[in-house]
Protein backbone atom coordinates (compact mmCIF):
# COMPACT_ATOMS: atom_id res chain seq x y z
CA UNK A 1 0.00 0.00 0.00
CA UNK A 2 2.81 2.38 0.72
CA UNK A 3 4.19 2.00 -2.76
CA UNK A 4 1.16 2.18 -4.10
CA UNK A 5 0.61 5.79 -2.12
CA UNK A 6 3.63 6.79 -3.20
CA UNK A 7 3.14 6.08 -7.51
CA UNK A 8 -0.10 7.84 -7.08
CA UNK A 9 1.67 10.98 -5.39
CA UNK A 10 4.04 10.93 -8.25
CA UNK A 11 1.54 10.87 -10.82
CA UNK A 12 -0.67 13.78 -9.01
CA UNK A 13 2.57 16.07 -8.46
CA UNK A 14 3.32 15.41 -12.65
CA UNK A 15 -0.36 16.28 -13.59
CA UNK A 16 -0.15 19.00 -11.04
CA UNK A 17 3.13 20.63 -11.68
CA UNK A 18 4.87 19.07 -14.47
CA UNK A 19 7.49 18.02 -11.79
CA UNK A 20 8.16 14.27 -12.86
CA UNK A 21 9.59 12.80 -9.92
CA UNK A 22 10.35 9.28 -11.10
CA UNK A 23 13.07 10.82 -13.30
CA UNK A 24 15.06 11.24 -9.63
CA UNK A 25 16.66 8.59 -7.55
CA UNK A 26 13.64 6.90 -5.89
CA UNK A 27 15.39 5.97 -3.09
CA UNK A 28 16.64 8.96 -2.20
CA UNK A 29 13.57 11.23 -3.08
CA UNK A 30 11.01 8.92 -1.22
CA UNK A 31 13.61 9.19 1.88
CA UNK A 32 13.14 13.07 2.04
CA UNK A 33 9.63 13.49 1.29
CA UNK A 34 8.93 10.70 3.77
CA UNK A 35 10.69 12.59 6.56
CA UNK A 36 9.09 15.51 5.61
CA UNK A 37 5.52 13.98 5.37
CA UNK A 38 5.74 12.27 8.94
CA UNK A 39 7.17 15.43 10.06
CA UNK A 40 4.27 17.96 8.96
CA UNK A 41 1.82 14.89 10.31
CA UNK A 42 0.75 13.18 7.35
CA UNK A 43 -0.06 9.92 7.49
CA UNK A 44 -0.30 9.58 3.76
CA UNK A 45 1.20 10.93 0.72
CA UNK A 46 -2.22 11.19 -0.38
CA UNK A 47 -2.80 13.75 2.19
CA UNK A 48 -0.30 15.25 2.19
CA UNK A 49 -0.67 15.91 -1.49
CA UNK A 50 -3.72 17.48 -0.85
CA UNK A 51 -2.60 19.76 1.76
CA UNK A 52 0.47 20.99 -0.38
CA UNK A 53 -2.10 21.73 -3.26
CA UNK A 54 -4.31 24.29 -0.72
CA UNK A 55 -0.76 25.24 1.01
CA UNK A 56 1.28 27.51 -0.60
CA UNK A 57 4.41 27.37 2.32
CA UNK A 58 4.16 23.45 2.23
CA UNK A 59 4.70 23.47 -1.31
CA UNK A 60 7.22 25.72 -1.32
CA UNK A 61 9.04 23.49 1.48
CA UNK A 62 7.83 20.07 -0.45
CA UNK A 63 9.78 22.10 -3.65
CA UNK A 64 13.32 22.94 -1.25
CA UNK A 65 13.42 18.79 -0.12
CA UNK A 66 12.82 18.22 -3.46
CA UNK A 67 15.53 20.18 -4.99
CA UNK A 68 18.00 20.43 -1.94
CA UNK A 69 18.36 24.23 -2.11
CA UNK A 70 22.21 24.23 -0.44
CA UNK A 71 24.35 26.75 -2.44
CA UNK A 72 27.20 28.82 -1.21
CA UNK A 73 29.21 31.27 -3.12
CA UNK A 74 32.55 30.68 -4.43
CA UNK A 75 31.75 27.00 -3.65
CA UNK A 76 34.77 24.95 -4.20
CA UNK A 77 36.93 28.01 -5.08
CA UNK A 78 39.20 26.73 -6.97
CA UNK A 79 36.94 25.33 -9.40
CA UNK A 80 36.21 28.98 -9.95
CA UNK A 81 39.65 30.05 -10.06
CA UNK A 82 40.17 28.33 -13.22
CA UNK A 83 36.72 29.68 -14.87
CA UNK A 84 37.77 33.14 -13.63
CA UNK A 85 41.17 32.82 -15.01
CA UNK A 86 41.40 30.31 -17.52
CA UNK A 87 38.25 29.63 -19.54
CA UNK A 88 36.25 33.17 -18.93
CA UNK A 89 39.36 35.48 -20.54
CA UNK A 90 39.39 32.88 -23.45
CA UNK A 91 35.46 33.48 -24.73
CA UNK A 92 36.30 37.76 -23.44
CA UNK A 93 39.07 37.63 -26.17
CA UNK A 94 36.70 36.44 -28.72
CA UNK A 95 33.78 38.59 -27.70
CA UNK A 96 33.46 41.43 -25.12
CA UNK A 97 30.07 40.02 -24.27
CA UNK A 98 29.74 36.35 -23.24
CA UNK A 99 26.00 34.43 -22.95
CA UNK A 100 25.78 32.56 -19.72
CA UNK A 101 23.55 30.11 -18.13
CA UNK A 102 23.16 29.21 -14.43
CA UNK A 103 21.07 26.23 -14.37
CA UNK A 104 18.90 25.25 -11.33
CA UNK A 105 20.60 28.35 -9.74
CA UNK A 106 18.79 27.63 -6.24
CA UNK A 107 18.89 30.61 -4.07
CA UNK A 108 21.48 32.39 -5.87
CA UNK A 109 25.13 32.28 -4.86
CA UNK A 110 26.04 30.70 -7.93
CA UNK A 111 24.76 32.87 -11.06
CA UNK A 112 25.86 36.03 -8.28
CA UNK A 113 29.22 34.56 -8.06
CA UNK A 114 29.17 34.06 -12.19
CA UNK A 115 28.49 38.14 -12.21
CA UNK A 116 30.66 39.01 -9.98
CA UNK A 117 33.27 37.39 -11.85
CA UNK A 118 32.48 38.88 -15.10
CA UNK A 119 32.83 42.27 -13.76
CA UNK A 120 35.86 41.83 -12.57
CA UNK A 121 36.82 40.92 -16.02
CA UNK A 122 35.22 43.94 -17.36
CA UNK A 123 32.16 42.38 -19.38
CA UNK A 124 29.71 43.63 -17.43
CA UNK A 125 27.16 43.58 -20.34
CA UNK A 126 27.58 39.75 -20.52
CA UNK A 127 24.10 37.88 -20.26
CA UNK A 128 23.23 36.10 -17.38
CA UNK A 129 20.40 33.84 -17.28
CA UNK A 130 19.54 32.46 -13.79
CA UNK A 131 16.70 29.21 -13.82
CA UNK A 132 15.30 27.15 -11.25
CA UNK A 133 12.25 25.24 -10.57
CA UNK A 134 11.46 26.62 -7.03
CA UNK A 135 9.53 29.99 -7.05
CA UNK A 136 10.75 30.13 -3.71
CA UNK A 137 13.92 29.80 -4.36
CA UNK A 138 13.93 32.36 -7.10
CA UNK A 139 12.35 34.95 -5.03
CA UNK A 140 15.06 34.64 -2.25
CA UNK A 141 17.50 34.76 -5.28
CA UNK A 142 16.17 38.06 -6.42
CA UNK A 143 16.06 39.75 -2.82
CA UNK A 144 19.69 38.52 -2.66
CA UNK A 145 20.39 38.92 0.99
CA UNK A 146 22.35 35.96 2.82
CA UNK A 147 23.50 34.73 5.98
CA UNK A 148 27.30 35.35 7.04
CA UNK A 149 28.05 31.45 6.21
CA UNK A 150 27.07 31.60 2.66
CA UNK A 151 29.81 33.93 2.16
CA UNK A 152 32.62 32.17 3.84
CA UNK A 153 34.86 31.18 0.78
CA UNK A 154 34.50 34.47 -1.10
CA UNK A 155 37.68 36.38 -1.84
CA UNK A 156 38.35 39.46 0.37
CA UNK A 157 38.20 41.89 -2.33
CA UNK A 158 35.00 40.61 -3.54
CA UNK A 159 33.69 40.53 -0.04
CA UNK A 160 34.28 44.30 0.34
CA UNK A 161 33.45 45.08 -3.50
CA UNK A 162 30.02 43.59 -3.95
CA UNK A 163 28.22 42.95 -0.59
CA UNK A 164 27.11 45.55 1.98
CA UNK A 165 27.13 43.91 5.44
CA UNK A 166 23.95 44.61 8.05
CA UNK A 167 24.95 42.62 11.16
CA UNK A 168 25.07 39.04 9.93
CA UNK A 169 23.64 39.17 6.76
CA UNK A 170 24.94 40.30 3.37
CA UNK A 171 23.56 42.35 0.40
CA UNK A 172 24.53 41.98 -2.63
CA UNK A 173 25.13 44.92 -4.67
CA UNK A 174 22.40 46.92 -6.49
CA UNK A 175 24.61 46.99 -9.79
CA UNK A 176 25.20 43.32 -9.85
CA UNK A 177 21.29 42.29 -9.44
CA UNK A 178 20.87 44.26 -12.72
CA UNK A 179 22.90 41.98 -14.22
CA UNK A 180 21.00 38.55 -13.71
CA UNK A 181 17.91 37.56 -15.26
CA UNK A 182 16.17 34.66 -12.92
CA UNK A 183 13.46 32.98 -14.39
CA UNK A 184 10.86 29.23 -13.38
CA UNK A 185 12.31 26.57 -15.38
CA UNK A 186 11.88 22.50 -15.73
CA UNK A 187 15.06 21.60 -16.68
CA UNK A 188 13.55 17.92 -17.65
CA UNK A 189 10.69 19.64 -19.26
CA UNK A 190 11.26 22.53 -20.99
CA UNK A 191 13.49 23.66 -24.02
CA UNK A 192 16.61 25.58 -23.62
CA UNK A 193 17.66 28.74 -25.19
CA UNK A 194 20.79 28.72 -27.44
CA UNK A 195 24.12 29.68 -28.12
CA UNK A 196 25.48 29.94 -24.71
CA UNK A 197 29.07 30.36 -24.35
CA UNK A 198 28.91 29.07 -20.82
CA UNK A 199 26.45 27.01 -18.64
CA UNK A 200 26.79 26.34 -15.19
CA UNK A 201 24.87 23.16 -13.29
CA UNK A 202 26.34 21.88 -10.66
CA UNK A 203 25.72 19.35 -7.91
CA UNK A 204 21.98 18.67 -9.33
CA UNK A 205 22.81 15.50 -11.71
CA UNK A 206 23.41 13.82 -8.67
CA UNK A 207 19.84 13.68 -7.95
CA UNK A 208 18.69 12.12 -11.41
CA UNK A 209 18.36 8.84 -12.73
CA UNK A 210 20.73 7.76 -15.06
CA UNK A 211 18.17 8.34 -17.76
CA UNK A 212 17.55 11.58 -16.63
CA UNK A 213 21.05 12.67 -16.91
CA UNK A 214 21.48 11.46 -20.37
CA UNK A 215 18.51 13.53 -21.36
CA UNK A 216 20.14 16.67 -20.06
CA UNK A 217 23.55 16.44 -21.08
CA UNK A 218 22.29 16.10 -24.87
CA UNK A 219 19.61 19.49 -23.74
CA UNK A 220 22.79 21.35 -22.54
CA UNK A 221 25.19 20.28 -25.51
CA UNK A 222 22.84 21.75 -27.58
CA UNK A 223 22.50 24.54 -25.95
CA UNK A 224 26.20 25.55 -25.99
CA UNK A 225 27.93 27.17 -29.13
CA UNK A 226 30.40 25.20 -30.23
CA UNK A 227 33.61 25.63 -28.43
CA UNK A 228 31.23 26.72 -25.65
CA UNK A 229 31.97 25.06 -22.38
CA UNK A 230 29.63 23.18 -19.35
CA UNK A 231 30.62 23.49 -15.57
CA UNK A 232 29.44 20.78 -13.50
CA UNK A 233 29.73 19.84 -9.96
CA UNK A 234 33.02 18.09 -7.67
CA UNK A 235 30.84 15.17 -7.73
CA UNK A 236 29.60 15.21 -11.22
CA UNK A 237 31.76 13.59 -13.52
CA UNK A 238 30.58 13.34 -17.20
CA UNK A 239 31.71 9.66 -18.77
CA UNK A 240 31.92 8.98 -22.48
CA UNK A 241 31.73 12.53 -22.93
CA UNK A 242 31.71 12.57 -26.67
CA UNK A 243 28.28 10.82 -26.84
CA UNK A 244 27.24 14.28 -25.66
CA UNK A 245 29.55 16.04 -28.92
CA UNK A 246 31.53 17.01 -25.64
CA UNK A 247 35.37 16.95 -24.54
CA UNK A 248 36.69 17.30 -21.62
CA UNK A 249 38.50 20.38 -21.04
CA UNK A 250 39.87 20.38 -17.51
CA UNK A 251 38.16 18.58 -14.02
CA UNK A 252 34.59 19.24 -14.16
CA UNK A 253 34.72 21.15 -17.21
CA UNK A 254 33.50 20.19 -20.73
CA UNK A 255 33.86 21.67 -24.15
CA UNK A 256 31.01 21.26 -26.99
CA UNK A 257 33.52 20.08 -29.73
CA UNK A 258 33.86 22.28 -33.27
CA UNK A 259 30.74 21.01 -35.67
Amino acid sequence: MEDKDFLLFIKKVKDYTSIDLSQYKEAQMKRRLTTLRMKKGYTTFASFFEAMTKDKELFYEFLDRMTINVSEFWRNPNRWEVLEQKFLPDMLRKSRKVKCWSAACSTGEEPYTLAMILAELNAQDSVVLATDIDDGALEKAKKAVYSDRSVRDVPAKYLQKYYRQENLTYHIADSLKKSIRFQKQNLLVDTFDTGFDLIVCRNVMIYFTEEAKHLLYHKFANALKPGGILFVGSTEQIFSPAQYGLESAETFFYRKTEA
